[in-house]
């Protein structure tokens, strides 16, 4: 299949997914950057047309992290507005893979209300039939982001985005594995499925 023939997948989210090469990562995928950093949940909500706009064929979200860190918002607040994301793009893109990348790990302060937010978002994709990669274990060390993954606390190194890829690779490649998300039954199937 050559590159023209694949769908485009779309990364969404903030300064973690601004920062990924993801053409240089994936050379094999079409891809489109739309992280932007800073970004919070409320953020993604009032630029879902522009994903919608550019039809995808697959979207990683990664979006929370600051809405904990610059805005206090709970995680109860973050898990209804990624619920909210992803019930949208499933009714506006009825046959996008869409691909939930937990929140990453941070600063050890932020750990319970991750957790939190994570738990219930794991449980919570099979209802809009979308995936769900945990990163956690790649990145952590204990309750926060592995220090040789990040300078900062918060945002990944060239290793840590190394160490993230190593874990979203696999997962693309079962996304792009599943049958598509929604397709018209035709009459034939229909008569198979009655014999």
């Amino acid at each position: 299949m050559s590159d023209d023939d694949r769908g485009l997948v779309l990364f969404l989210g903030d300064s973690i997914t601004a920062g990924g090469t993801w053409d240089e990562r994936f050379p094999d995928e079409r891809t489109l950057n739309l992280g932007i950093s800073g970004d919070t949940t409320d953020g993604v909500l009032e630029r879902l047309d522009e994903v919608v706009q550019a039809a995808p064929e697959a979207i990683v979200l990664l979006i929370g992290t600051n809405d904990f860190g610059n805005h206090r918002k709970s995680a109860e607040h973050v898990v209804r507005n990624v619920e909210t994301i992803l019930v949208t793009l499933r009714r506006e893109l009825p046959g996008v893979r869409l691909l939930l990348v937990s929140v990453l790990p941070r600063q050890a302060e932020f750990t319970p209300r991750i957790e939190e937010t994570n738990r219930h978002l794991r449980q919570f994709v099979a209802t809009c039939h979308a995936q769900y990669l945990d990163a956690w274990p790649a990145l952590a060390d204990g309750d926060h982001l592995a220090e040789q993954y990040t300078d900062d606390g918060l945002h990944l190194t060239d290793d840590g985005y190394r160490a993230y890829v190593a874990e979203l690779g696999p997962a693309l490649e079962r996304l792009r594995g599943l049958p598509p998300m929604s397709r018209p039954i035709t009459a034939i199937e229909l008569d198979e499925a009655s014999a």
